[in-house]
């Protein structure tokens, strides 16, 4: 059997096929395609902002091919309901009652615009997202493994949208922001998706070499000052901290301690997918903007000073 360093080897390398495999298809967004890998490589879910047309669902279903896993698309809107997402019981030819799957049977669900449905709905996708199992008729089925929900949201249009509660954001791993291409990228867009050859994605990896992954992200060791300062790095964020004023200045509101869990896991697979065999002080500070920005509340004084929740994150780690 390979050693631990054998196996992290591999990890790398294969890491750097699949971000091959994605280019193919995606332009530009190395930074979220890494932080989606670091998601889902440590078995958790991620929340992806940006305005309409940056190629969001694009993105996840090719990451599922390139992963070979089944992929499947809801689209919420304010009529779903929550036996739309997780399936309900039916007579059957025999006249007898039998489960039919939902959509959020796969092993990646992409939730597009999550905030367009109802909090009665969110709540079924939730049950989903921390269970990996759901509830129909009084009966539990257990959803594939591995299993991942990787949700969209729209930050422009919030007429007619439902607020994720932040039980539910709590739930993600990560938020990441979509950005506009650059000038040079939207140019090879267009010389990509304007003609009749279509790109195909090779398959890297199966779904029983990401479970094994996840159990070989779990087992680096870490070394005490490390978890010593991501449990610093999220106190910082709490008003209750006497000695802590940026946060008493500018936030209503702080991470509890699943932000200091997935510090520690998402620097463990950022040391791994870079070829590092344990995580220092830098890869929880390459995870904290997208592990914190959505645990923080700002308050009225960030916001008349325009401040961003990245702004304040990254103030947090300088001192």
């Amino acid at each position: 059997m390979a050693s631990q360093v054998e196996q992290l080897d591999t990890l790398a390398s294969k890491c750097r096929d699949l971000k091959s495999e994605i280019a193919k298809i995606i332009v530009g967004q190395e930074e979220v395609v890494n932080q989606l890998l670091i998601s889902i490589f440590s078995g958790g879910h991620c929340l992806l902002v940006g305005v309409p047309g940056l190629a969001k669902t694009l993105l996840v279903n090719t990451i599922a091919q390139s992963l070979g896993l089944s992929f499947n698309r809801i689209q919420f809107t304010p009529d779903l309901m929550p036996s739309d997402i997780t399936g309900s019981e039916i007579l059957n030819k025999d006249r007898a009652l039998e489960f039919v799957e939902g959509p959020v049977f796969a092993n990646i669900v992409l939730a597009d615009e999550i905030n367009r449905t109802p909090p009665k709905t969110q709540a079924a996708l939730l049950e989903a997202m921390q269970e990996h199992n759901v509830t129909a008729a009084g009966r539990v089925h257990a959803l594939p493994n591995p299993f991942f929900v990787l949700a969209t949201q729209n930050p422009i249009e919030q007429e007619g949208t439902y607020p994720l509660p932040e039980a539910q954001l709590d739930r993600f791993m990560f938020m990441l922001w979509l950005d506009y291409p650059s000038f040079a990228e939207e140019v090879e867009i267009l010389k990509r998706t304007t003609t009749a050859k279509q790109e195909q994605v090779r398959q890297i990896l199966t779904a029983e070499d990401i479970l094994a992954i996840q159990s070989l992200i779990k087992d680096i060791p870490v070394s005490d000052n490390v978890y010593q300062y991501a449990v610093r790095l999220v106190s910082k964020t709490r008003l209750n901290k006497s000695d802590n004023t940026t946060a008493k200045q500018y936030l209503s509101w702080g991470a509890g301690p699943r932000a200091s869990q997935y510090l520690i896991i998402g620097a463990k697979c950022h040391a791994a997918l870079n070829g590092k065999y344990s995580p220092d002080i830098e890869d929880v500070n390459a995870v904290a903007v997208s592990v914190l920005r959505h645990r923080i509340v700002l308050n009225y004084a960030a916001q008349a000073e325009e401040l961003t929740s990245e702004a304040i994150i990254n103030k947090l780690i300088n001192e």
